[in-house]
């Protein structure tokens, strides 16, 4: 029987996730990594799309590689990604980051609260393996963050703003806030800077507590003064970043984000707010047939059945996380039931892990477009497994 806790086997999967794109993901024309690869069979399906959340995800992977394994190229694949959002991504001129770019042409200059989250965490991963400038680029992300999206009166995060910054999205969402606590979260513990720690605290409790519903669940969508919005994309349900209803992959992660703050904070609502959390995600779990459904109505019934597999991966890492922190033989239980989902459905021969499958856990193929997800929650599963049960 696999013992999913083991350091040995946990670095074999995190390494199977990140040599099924590297070095395929390597983009020798344009610089930088492209991240549509098909699963099935390793071969890049669109070799100029890039997106901002991709390569700060691929930057993160190999930061995180370069400080599992000791190897020189996963440091220097990181070198590569940070050099590609500050010479391509980056703005120079209007400030900020390029949402979408085909080569290294911008296609797409929104400026995006939830991306720009993901350039900050990459950063800090690159500055704690040692990249070169990561530090002060992490610095002056931050700031940008701080000065452009922040909206100290609601303690929470702004979604966006046109291309000059002269125009705001009024949306505001739960997911992008989530990305920005999970950024400052991994940023305090690279620099050990108490702001960091702050604002991550701030954001969970603003959206775990005092906005969670009365039943204690997390809506996604709001008004520009946060008031909730319950009827924002009910016509559009399996919109890609913005879907309605609940996710219970977005209070499992909440639950793992929840756990890492109770390590830092000497106060009690976190380690209290998290297993509410893990318990309600489970309300979207299929005990039939295993998996999240990834959407669910106001009585927890499948709005979209899909399955993502980012959900999963989350969930190893929620409850890899919950098991550390109470010493529950109940979390490892969840921990070794969503690794063997995991196997059985998400992760191809290849290596890589499937996008998503449908209600019957049938794996859909490669789509189109520009990626977002190149491996980046199934090596933070390992990685949180390694050093919440492995080592």
């Amino acid at each position: 029987m696999t013992d999913y806790t083991d350091p040995g086997w946990l670095r074999d999967r995190m390494r199977a996730v990140l040599e099924f794109y590297y070095p395929t993901c390597v983009d020798e024309r344009h610089g930088g990594f492209v991240a549509q690869l098909d699963a099935d069979t390793g071969e890049v399906y669109d070799p100029d799309s890039k997106h901002l959340v991709a390569a700060a995800r691929f930057t993160r992977n190999f930061a995180l590689a370069s400080e599992v394994f000791g190897d020189v190229w996963w440091r220097e694949a990181a070198e590569r990604g940070v050099e590609f959002l500050q010479d391509h991504f980056r703005d120079a001129d209007r400030g900020g980051y390029h949402w979408v770019l085909d080569g290294t042409t911008p296609t797409d200059s929104r400026r995006v609260c939830y991306g720009h989250a993901f350039v900050v965490l990459a950063y800090a991963r690159a500055a704690d393996a040692g990249v070169q400038n990561a530090g002060k680029y992490l610095a002056q992300t931050w700031d940008l963050l701080d000065e452009r999206f922040f909206e100290a009166e609601h303690g929470l995060y702004r979604s966006g703003w046109d291309a000059d910054w002269s125009e705001a999205d009024p949306y505001r969402g739960q997911n992008a806030n989530m990305h920005a606590c999970e950024a400052a979260l991994v940023a305090y513990e690279v620099t050990g800077e108490q702001h960091y720690l702050d604002r991550a605290a701030t954001v969970a409790k603003r959206l775990c507590v005092d906005l969670s519903t009365d039943d204690g669940r997390l809506w996604e969508h709001f008004e520009t003064d946060w008031t909730p919005d319950f009827d924002y994309n009910r016509d559009d349900p399996a919109h890609q970043f913005r879907p309605w209803g609940y996710q219970p992959g977005h209070h499992i992660e909440w639950a793992k984000l929840l756990s890492i703050l109770d390590r830092h904070l000497d106060v009690q609502w976190p380690g209290q707010r998290a297993p509410d959390l893990f318990e309600t995600a489970l309300d979207g779990w299929d005990d039939e047939r295993g998996g999240f459904y990834y959407t669910l109505d106001e009585d927890d019934d499948p709005v979209v059945d899909d399955k993502y597999s980012w959900e999963v991966a989350e969930a190893i890492g929620a409850a890899a996380a919950l098991a550390e922190r109470t010493d529950d033989d109940w979390y490892r239980e969840w921990y070794e039931r969503f690794w063997e989902y995991a196997l059985d459905t998400m992760v191809a021969p290849t290596g890589g892990w499937h996008e998503r499958a449908d209600a019957d856990n049938e794996a859909y193929p490669a789509g189109d477009g520009p990626a977002v997800e190149p491996g980046y929650h199934p090596v933070g599963a390992c990685y949180e497994s390694l050093r919440s049960l492995g080592e």
